[in-house]
Formats: structure tokens, sequence, C-alpha cells
């Protein structure tokens, strides 16, 4: 989910919101600005914080994207793309510093700090899931290591993808646990690296939304091939782990029931629409890409139900490959998207999976 860019760094009273474009952050704006509005004093200081310190968060990761679209063809991918994950965690140690101290690499034991081994396996859990269900290797597909680092900030209320590394904080304690705790956030935020490499969905109105969607997807799809669960079986949820028991919530969202994860005082309610009838047009949050994703998470959740049986072997290889189409672009739309996906369920598999998908498609509100 993304992190906002606050337009200035003075002081933001209860009552007011924090505008600004984001970039890709596990907790999305407008409930760290609810916390603002709603929270004790504590909480609203470290959510306060939180925007705040994410101001910097979309220059980066748009520069560290160029960086990486310029090496493209330049750097030769590794010689062993059979090696595995080249995974290396930081410990930020409370500040802002990336990467900060190197504490674990590659197959080295586990440490003494949860967070370190969460990160690391999460790392691990992603990698190995793309690899063994999609051939790819690693978050660009040449072998790229994997970098994270935790601790980061004084009670930091998020994780993000900067374009070149994880990032995540430790949380407040009271509404939110360590970031590291929920491998199916671990799986999104590496995914919007997937995204970025493969159709550059740009972050604004429905390629955004898509593109905050397809992380979600395939964050569930980690989770579930981790847990080797069915569809059925799959809780759909995304950030489970991470509420505290103080929250009235079960997730940060659901791809099941867009629009039920939480509905409490502080972090206010989840106003994810399920349906196109229900699709918001707004200015703020590049276009309410983190709120009209609902829609595509409801659909993909439909066609996998629909298809049965593990999503990711044939709903995930459907999105996935339309994530590869050329006739993606990164303009796209949900309507375009979902044509690519009916397009590719027809190649992939054939005439019932082709009409399982755009059924899917059609439940929210969307012909193709």
């Amino acid at each position: 989910m993304p992190c906002p860019r606050p337009t200035a760094t003075s002081p933001v009273s209860p009552g007011a919101t924090v505008p600004g474009p984001t970039v890709p952050c596990a907790v999305p704006p407008h409930v760290l600005e609810r916390i603002v509005r709603n929270g004790s004093d504590d909480q609203r200081s470290w959510a306060l914080s939180t925007l705040l310190q994410d101001s910097s968060h979309r220059t980066i990761r748009l520069h560290n994207a160029q960086l990486r679209s310029a090496q493209r063809g330049v750097v030769p991918p590794r010689l062993d793309p059979d090696a595995g994950p080249r995974r290396t965690v930081a410990d930020a140690a409370g500040t802002e510093s990336l990467p900060g101290r190197t504490v674990r690499t590659e197959n080295e034991p586990a440490v003494d700090d949860v967070a370190v081994n969460e990160a690391y396996d999460g790392l691990g859990a992603t990698f190995r899931f793309y690899s063994e269900v999609f051939g790819r290797d690693s978050i660009d597909d040449e072998g790229v290591g994997l970098l994270a680092s935790v601790h980061y900030g004084d009670h930091y209320d998020n994780a993000f993808w900067n374009g070149r590394q994880m990032v995540f904080g430790d949380g407040d304690g009271e509404l939110f646990q360590r970031f590291t705790v929920s491998l199916d956030i671990i799986g999104h935020e590496l995914t919007h690296g997937v995204t970025e490499d493969e159709a550059a969905l740009m972050y604004v109105n429905q390629s955004g939304a898509l593109n905050e969607s397809v992380s979600d997807v395939f964050g569930s799809l980690v989770k579930q091939y981790a847990l080797g669960q069915t569809a059925e079986q799959a809780d759909w949820l995304i950030g489970d782990e991470l509420l505290t028991d103080a929250v009235q919530g079960v997730a940060l969202r659901s791809l099941k029931d867009p629009g039920t994860a939480y509905d409490d005082p502080v972090l206010g309610d989840d106003i994810q629409p399920a349906h196109m009838t229900g699709y918001v047009q707004m200015t703020g949050d590049n276009g309410g890409v983190h709120i009209n994703s609902g829609i595509p998470n409801k659909a993909f959740y439909l066609a996998a139900i629909a298809l049965g049986g593990y999503a990711w072997e044939r709903a995930g290889r459907i999105w996935y490959e339309s994530l590869r189409a050329p006739q993606v672009r990164p303009n796209a739309t949900f309507r375009s998207f979902a044509a690519a996906t009916r397009r590719q369920a027809g190649v992939l598999f054939g005439a019932d999976e082709r009409k399982a998908v755009t059924e899917a498609w059609r439940e929210v509100g969307i012909a193709v």
C-alpha cells in the first residue's frame, strides 16, 4: 500500500490530513491520517512521524527504478540461475539511515533478533514462490540480491519497497505489530518490484489500483504457497498478523470481502469497494489507488475460487502472464487488464478457464 509524500514538514493538527503523492507501502495513508485525528497523544505522534518520514520515499524509489531500468541489458545475469536467493538483512537500529549494519546474510544461521529472522525467511519464501511457481529468478528475473532493513525509525508504522530494498518498521506496539511478522506483506511489497520490472504500471488512478491489487494477489499467494493452502482453505487476508488485539479488525485488507477488514474507532472503517458501482473518484492518494484496488482483488478471488485447487496454479499463472503481456501498458485500465486475463486464460488453459475469468470480472462490474 502507498505511503504519502507530504508537501510540507510543518506540524499537522489532529483534524488535518497530509496530502501529496504516494509510494507503495504497507499501511495506506488514510489509515495513518485517521490515527493522527483519532489516536492517543502517543499514537498520533507516531503516525505523524511515519507520514513525515515517508516524504522522501517516492523520490528514492523512482530514482532506484530508473537506475535498474538503465542497467537492464547492461548488467549481466548471474551465471547460475539455480543458485537460490542472495539475502542480506541489516539493522537500522531505530534510525532512518539505510541499509544499516548487516546482521545476517545468505546461509548464515538464525540470530537472536526475531525481526531479522522473519525478514530473512520472508525474503526466502517470496523468492521460492516466484522461482518454483513461475521460474522467475528473483525480483528482476536476473538474480538480483534481496536486501532488507529492520528496526527502521522510531515506532515506524509501515514497511515499504523503495525500488532497491525492503524496509520494515517495528510498529507502535499499540495498533501495529512489527511489520516483519506478516509474510503476505513481505510478498506484497516485493511484488511491487516485479510489477515495476514487468509492466511498469503507473501509480495513479486505475493503473495504480491495479499495481496495488497485483501486489495483494501475489502477496496472498506467497502465503498460500508457503502454507500449502488451496483457494478454499486460504483466508485471503493481507496483514492479518499485523494488527494488535486493541484494533477492531482482522487485517489491513480482504480480497474475499473488500470493505470488511476493519472497523475501528482509531483506524476508521475499511472503505475498499468490491464492485465498480462503488468506485471512488478522488484526487487524493493518486486517484484512490489503495481504495479501488478492492475491485480487481475481488475479481481475482472469484476467479481463484471458480477454478479451484491451488490458486497459484491457474488463476495465479493467468494474472502473472497477463502482467508480462505486451498488451498491458503502463496506463492500463481495469477493463484492459481484465481483457488480458481473459485472453491469457484461453491461451494457457482453455474455454472453461476463460469463462471463469470472464465471469469473475463481470461479477465486479467489468465486462470483457
